[in-house]
């Protein structure tokens, strides 16, 4: 432990030490986080200054914290062993790890570095964001400054974009497309996300597609198409429409499928996305992607108002249900169990993700429908989707429309 430790002194006294991890929570530690799971060392450059910043990464939130030399001796001395059991550092010309057993052995072990090694003492690291926000569109919707840099009040916002497009992008990439890509944003609001995606996919991905965002509010509809012909960007629009009455624009548009259909292969509907759609509206949008034979549905639901009132009026209240909070959330647990059947029952592979977390915003729930030809029982997803209603006294989920219309 001594050796491990006075190898760490001797490259902050000398200069040449690049980085440093701690790994291995110690169990049953006195530590005040229970859920600090690696600390991270690096030496940063702070007001003409040699640091050292610590991240300290928790379970769900990352911390960062400054210190100079003689302090990061003191915090590592106080972090192992008894916190962390494992220490690697690494330095301009060798590797030293320290492992530390359950009975509180210490070994160490060093390599020499042969390539060329350098020192990233970089503070402000700039990010590698999957949009740009130089880009006019983002100024003109109220994201940014007129420099481009997010303005305060819009940093949350800016997270849950880049991570929405993210996600998205994760999704496309494992699904076939032909030719252009056809998509629809439903209940697009004020367009942030729908501009994101557009312009990752146009600029980043070079994706040839075509962006249609379909918004019930005719100021916001005028206002974005302006924004769009202003920005000069070809194949993107807004139109006047509820998500219920919405159909596929006249360009290159086909007739939408029968319900008792299976949707064709050359269906110019290939993405369909609803986020935070209200309560039904998530359904309406859902049976538009299927009615449309669309490849792919990303719906991120709210407002899960129906199921829960159908299980307060049947009385049938268990256990967890007769807790208010519980009956919430179970409410919203079984609506979208039910979507995710009945998008099954019609050919999708369904997966169930987070969004966001829970500090940015709590509907973070996102419901994603992968088209597939693998053969489908249907008996037994009904026989599901009817096992669920029964137990929590439901008489019918709103998307079951679909199967009458």
């Amino acid at each position: 432990m001594q050796n491990f430790i006075n190898k760490l002194q001797s490259s902050l006294n000398d200069g040449s030490f690049v980085k440093l991890t701690l790994s291995k929570p110690k169990a049953n530690s006195q530590q005040p986080a229970a859920d600090l799971r690696n600390v991270y060392v690096k030496p940063i450059i702070l007001k003409n200054e040699k640091m050292f910043s610590f991240t300290y990464r928790y379970e769900r939130r990352d911390e960062t914290k400054n210190y100079d030399a003689e302090q990061t001796l003191e915090v590592i001395n106080q972090l192992v062993p008894n916190v962390f059991l494992n220490a690697s550092l690494f330095t301009l010309t060798e590797d030293i790890t320290l492992l530390i057993s359950k009975k509180g052995k210490a070994t160490v072990m060093s390599k020499a570095v042969k390539e060329q090694r350098e020192q990233n003492v970089q503070h402000d690291k700039v990010k590698n964001r999957l949009i740009n926000t130089d880009n006019p569109w983002w100024f003109k919707l109220g994201l940014t400054t007129r420099e481009g840099k997010v303005t305060a009040d819009m940093q949350h916002k800016f997270k849950q974009i880049c991570k929405y497009v993210e996600i998205v992008d994760g999704v496309m990439k494992n699904v076939k497309f032909d030719g252009k890509i056809r998509i629809a944003d439903m209940g697009a609001g004020k367009g942030y996300l729908t501009f994101a995606l557009y312009e990752y996919l146009t600029q980043r991905c070079k994706y040839d597609i075509e962006m249609e965002g379909v918004e019930i509010r005719p100021d916001l509809v005028v206002k974005i198409n302006e924004i769009i012909k202003e920005s000069n960007l070809k194949d993107f629009r807004f139109v006047e429409s509820s998500i219920d009455s919405y159909q596929l624009s006249a360009v290159s548009c086909q007739q939408p499928i029968a319900n008792s259909q299976q949707p064709t292969a050359n269906s110019q509907l290939d993405v369909l996305i609803a986020l935070h759609a209200c309560n039904t509206a998530t359904d309406d949008a859902i049976i538009k992607g299927i009615e449309y034979g669309a490849k792919l549905i990303i719906c991120a639901p709210c407002c899960h108002k129906q199921i829960r009132q159908e299980m307060e009026k049947s009385g049938k209240i268990d256990v967890i249900t007769r807790y208010g909070i519980f009956m919430e959330r179970q409410a919203v647990m079984i609506t979208d169990t039910i979507r995710a059947l009945i998008l099954e029952y019609f050919g999708y592979k369904t997966q169930v993700m987070e969004f966001i977390e829970m500090e940015h915003t709590p509907k973070n729930i996102l419901l994603v429908g992968r088209k597939s030809d693998a053969p489908v029982d249907k008996k037994a997803i009904l026989y599901q989707i009817e096992y669920l209603k029964n137990q929590y006294g439901i008489e019918k989920h709103y998307l079951e429309k679909i199967f009458l219309d």
